[in-house]
């Protein structure tokens, strides 16, 4: 068991599904939450990752110890709330040192009802997910210290987990919308594209809006639709492009409905570019299969080698289901491995401009490394463009 060092008493306690027990000191919102609990290795970004949609059903435990020390800040949010039910780190959070922050991770968690834990033995947490696969838990923060454990783990075993459940439609927009905010750019921050652009429908299966940025610096008319989004009412908005975004859950949950739409927009022959969910939401539409890993990939340091150019690139993660590059079908090419353990990162169709990888090129720990994705979309729809004419 890990305790709270500087703490008489311990007010939270992470309970495993297995009765394993951790105390600490909580922080945040007060109460109890069940998920799965994953780990990342990210030492940066920590704003970006609770607030990432994928993480939905998740509590995340942080590996780098100094969590909360840059504090947050309302630009850094990828979500209108945090996502991720809430975190785990090894030393509680400090005041902030940095010039962007606008105030303090407890507070933020605190106003957002999310629970924290510092204290953990994080390593020790760490190598249990790896060796025994992602728990289901419980987290409990209680000022007073009263837990009951029995109930505790009970409520863990009784988590449902993520095979089988959809969660897209719970974190996915409601109504269509416009994007035009580009990436931040110094001195000026964020600011918005203006002109025409290339038409391009997003699809929100949970979309970071670093992503939708992305597309606005490259020179897209962004139009946000729903995860539920039928291939009619996407080709009802005459895109040039589709891309189809990350999100949480597993993948063949979501397919039910997704799969049906991709199907639809890939008789159009509308190049199409997919991450992470929606590289799966692809591949699932192509006629591959995906399956659960035992911890996923969660962190800003995942070497990919591009197959094609033998290039490597630093990328960010965040899946808890991948692609069985084992299942692709004839026409379907393997684009990009993971070098960590050789999953599949990528693929493509052979015959037309449809590809997609599992990484997060917006996320940028490369930081430039993964962009040329977004030139490769908008280089698709250029040269599309272009045939239509001459045939036209």
């Amino acid at each position: 068991m890990g305790t709270a060092s500087g703490h008489a008493r311990p007010t939270a306690c992470l309970a495993l599904a297995d009765g394993t027990l951790f105390f600490g000191h909580g922080f945040g919102a007060t109460g109890q939450t069940t998920a799965e609990l994953c780990f990342n290795t990210a030492m940066t970004g920590y704003q970006e990752i609770m607030t990432d949609p994928s993480y939905a059903g998740q509590v995340i435990t942080f590996t780098f110890p100094h969590i909360g020390n840059t504090g947050t800040t309302e630009v850094d949010d990828e979500a209108a709330v945090p996502v991720a039910q809430g975190m785990v780190v090894k030393w509680d959070p400090t005041e902030p040192s940095n010039w962007r922050a606008t105030g303090n991770l407890t507070d933020w968690l605190q106003k957002h009802g999310r629970i924290g834990i510092g204290g953990v033995d994080t390593r020790r947490l760490t190598r249990a997910i790896r060796q025994q696969g992602a728990p289901h838990v419980a987290l409990a923060h209680d000022p007073e210290g009263n837990f009951d454990i029995e109930a505790l783990v009970a409520a863990a075993r009784a988590f449902p987990g993520l095979v089988g459940l959809d969660l897209a439609k719970d974190v996915s927009c409601r109504q269509s919308y416009r994007w035009d905010e580009m990436r931040w750019a110094w001195p000026q921050g964020y600011s918005k594209r203006e002109g025409p652009g290339r038409k391009v429908v997003a699809v929100d299966y949970g979309a970071k809006r670093n992503i939708l940025r992305c597309l606005a610096s490259a020179g897209c008319e962004v139009t946000v639709l729903p995860a539920t989004a039928t291939a009619e009412e996407i080709l009802a908005m005459e895109p040039e492009g589709v891309f189809l975004s990350n999100g949480p859950g597993d993948p063949a949950a979501t397919g039910t409905y997704a799969v049906p739409a991709i199907l639809g927009v890939l008789e159009a022959e509308v190049p199409i570019f997919g991450i992470c969910l929606g590289h799966q939401m692809l591949a699932l539409a192509l006629g591959a299969r995906t399956i659960k890993m035992n911890h996923g990939h969660h962190g800003a340091n995942h070497p990919v080698q591009d197959l094609q150019t033998g290039k490597v690139e630093i990328t960010s993660m965040n899946h808890g289901f991948t692609v069985d590059s084992q299942s692709l079908p004839e026409g379907v090419v393997e684009t990009h491995v993971s070098l960590f353990d050789g999953s599949n990162c990528g693929i493509k169709l052979t015959d037309r401009p449809v590809f997609s990888v599992q990484y997060h090129p917006e996320a940028s720990p490369g930081p430039q490394d993964s962009y040329y994705l977004f030139e490769r979309f908008t280089e698709a729809m250029d040269a599309r463009r272009q045939a239509v004419r001459a045939a036209g």
